[in-house]
């Protein structure tokens, strides 16, 4: 026996052996018991079938889908497993529609308003995901660790600035040719950015507060971060254009 090999634990997770063998690039490793003693053998063939996996499982939750869910499964027990996040979705949805009627007096008297709502809270729905999508792979294969965190944060939300302000200019743009108010495109353009840098910043606090509390980072994060996109867009916009435009 080779002292000088990588060894798995028996009590080790299939996801932090599938780690070790991508950090050493290794083709098998011996398993040992709690007194050292050889108990077997982990082979790259076996390590594919757990990253598959794993993939699967992150791509479920994060689509607020059972882990365990498969196409064989009956429709009684799918539902349940989906009923679940969708009710929780259902709160958010709800929650949303409550910040929208606290300013039904401002969409009143600009149907304008309502017309480019959406636009403010799906662009900053769309640049949370792709923070969230790889702040979840880097937790997952542990790029992402206490050392590196702010610097990651920082970069993601400095990111998710410099977009909004690209974006905020077209839509901005696009508000004042099409409504003929230059107050609308600076308010579109202000809550745009606004709503792009929070959404940047929820991308990744999302998955690392689930981390944080012991639950898989992908677990429905999509469900939890478009709530927080919508509700910040619609407070931005609609709050802004109620000082600024009336």
């Amino acid at each position: 026996m080779d002292d000088g090999d990588v060894t798995v634990s028996l009590s080790d997770d299939q996801e932090e052996v599938a780690l070790q063998f991508q950090r050493y690039n290794l083709i098998s490793a011996p398993v040992i018991d709690e007194s050292e003693r050889l108990v077997g053998v982990v082979t790259i063939d076996d390590v594919v079938d757990v990253i598959r996996e794993e993939a699967e499982e992150d791509m479920n939750l994060m689509a607020g889908v059972g882990s365990s869910e498969s196409l064989s499964d009956t429709v009684i027990r799918t539902s349940k497993a989906r009923f679940i996040w969708l009710f929780v979705n259902l709160i958010t949805a709800i929650l949303a529609s409550v910040v929208i009627g606290m300013y039904d007096a401002t969409i009143e008297q600009m149907v304008s308003l309502a017309i480019l709502m959406p636009i403010v809270a799906s662009m900053g729905g769309n640049a949370g995901t792709q923070t969230m999508t790889v702040a979840v792979r880097a937790i997952a294969t542990r790029e992402l660790t206490a050392y590196n965190m702010a610097r990651v944060i920082s970069r993601e939300v400095l990111v998710g600035g410099i977009n909004g302000f690209l974006f905020a200019i077209i839509v901005g743009f696009v508000a004042y040719f099409w409504f003929g108010s230059v107050g609308l495109g600076v308010v579109i353009f202000v809550a745009m950015i606004l709503n792009m840098v929070i959404a940047a910043f929820a991308g990744i606090a999302i998955p690392l507060t689930l981390d944080k509390l012991g639950a898989d980072p992908a677990l429905a994060s999509s469900v939890f971060l478009t709530t927080v996109t919508d509700v910040v867009g619609f407070i931005a916009f609609l709050s802004l254009a109620t000082k600024f435009l009336l």
